[in-house]
């Protein structure tokens, strides 16, 4: 069955997710809908698709199985909430949305209406980052006793004053935390598990007219007792790869956006020399480090490609709800702790 979806919002991550779609077999783009009637115009113009004139209208249609989901953060929860009441999948940009309470109204409602909940942390795709996974649960770390993520990007101040959205705690909910680390606060809490205790500090340093961070640091306990830290900026300019760092007493990997940096384990197994040869130099693109456009589709393609699947064989998606948020949870608890002084709790 071919799954036809409509994209709301037609900004610049949309046509990562038209790219996407073209790419992934048992999908269509069959439509588009935006605030702006001329951005639905043209974006429609470009990827050979139906401009529809409201939400409403897209949602009423028979052409329509699921939504994609790609206006500001903060606006996700409207759609989503109309796209299950009308019995479409959705799936949505990261975050899922800006807090966890507005993620649970998304989760309950499309668990309500019975369709399918996706969330685009795409980089849990990519080989490297699937290469670190099997080697963390394959117990390969021995006792894992740190566990890190830095994310040291750039971004101008044209970037901040292009939307007026962009750095405000209502539609971007957050700044270098929530927009630009929350992929690697995923692929973190992915890989180590669960956070118990938080602790975090959050700075404006550079930018101006903004509401939220350019600088973030937390530290963190996570359940099976391991610690971590999490930086996040958008004031290093020229800006780096993302960079998860997992260590142990059995082994240390540090996976930077596509490649695998470091691969060393106590105990070596025949494939690991041919992983230090293959998995270095595949990132191809600027990863967004200081370019937010800067990034490939392919990652995309892999998720919806899970998706379709997901809906086709009537299971979860691998990146459902639950998943999306466990990021969202984190990122408000530092939010909560820089504001507070005080470390944060986890249930």
């Amino acid at each position: 069955m071919t799954l036809r979806f409509g994209i709301v919002g037609c900004g610049m991550i949309a046509g990562f997710h038209a790219r996407a779609l073209a790419d992934t077999v048992g999908a269509e783009l069959v439509g588009c809908v935006s605030r702006s009637s001329e951005g639905t115009a043209k974006f429609a113009e470009k990827q050979d698709c139906k401009a529809f004139e409201t939400l409403d209208e897209m949602l009423a249609s028979n052409e329509i199985d699921a939504i994609s989901i790609c206006s500001p953060s903060g606006a996700h929860l409207d759609p989503a909430l109309a796209a299950a009441a009308a019995g479409k999948h959705v799936v949505v940009e990261k975050p899922l949305e800006v807090t966890t309470q507005r993620c649970d109204q998304i989760i309950s409602a499309t668990d309500k209406a019975g369709v399918k909940l996706g969330v685009t942390f795409q980089s849990r795709f990519h080989l490297a980052s699937q290469l670190m996974k099997t080697a963390v649960d394959a117990g390969r770390f021995g006792t894992i006793t740190l566990g890190d993520a830095y994310v040291k990007w750039f971004r101008s101040q044209q970037y901040y004053d292009s939307g007026a959205w962009r750095g405000t705690w209502a539609l971007d909910g957050g700044g270098a935390l929530m927009n630009q680390a929350i992929h690697s606060v995923d692929l973190l809490l992915w890989l180590m598990g669960d956070v118990e205790e938080i602790t975090g500090r959050i700075a404006t340093m550079t930018h101006e007219r903004i509401e939220v961070e350019d600088v973030a640091v937390a530290t963190l306990k996570f359940k099976n007792g391991a610690l971590g830290v999490i930086e996040a900026t958008t004031t290093a300019f020229p800006g780096s790869l993302k960079r998860i760092e997992i260590c142990g007493n059995g082994g240390m990997a540090i996976l930077e956006e596509e490649d695998l940096k470091q691969w060393q384990f106590v105990n070596e197994t025949a494939e690991d020399d041919s992983i230090r040869k293959r998995m270095t130099d595949r990132t191809k693109t600027g990863g967004g480090a200081a370019d937010p456009s800067a990034i490939s589709h392919h990652g995309h393609t892999m998720f919806f490609d899970d998706f379709v699947a997901a809906v086709n064989e009537n299971r979860e998606p691998l990146i459902n709800g639950l998943e999306g948020r466990r990021s969202v949870e984190v990122i408000e608890a530092i939010y909560q702790s820089a504001k507070s002084g005080k470390s944060v709790t986890l249930r």
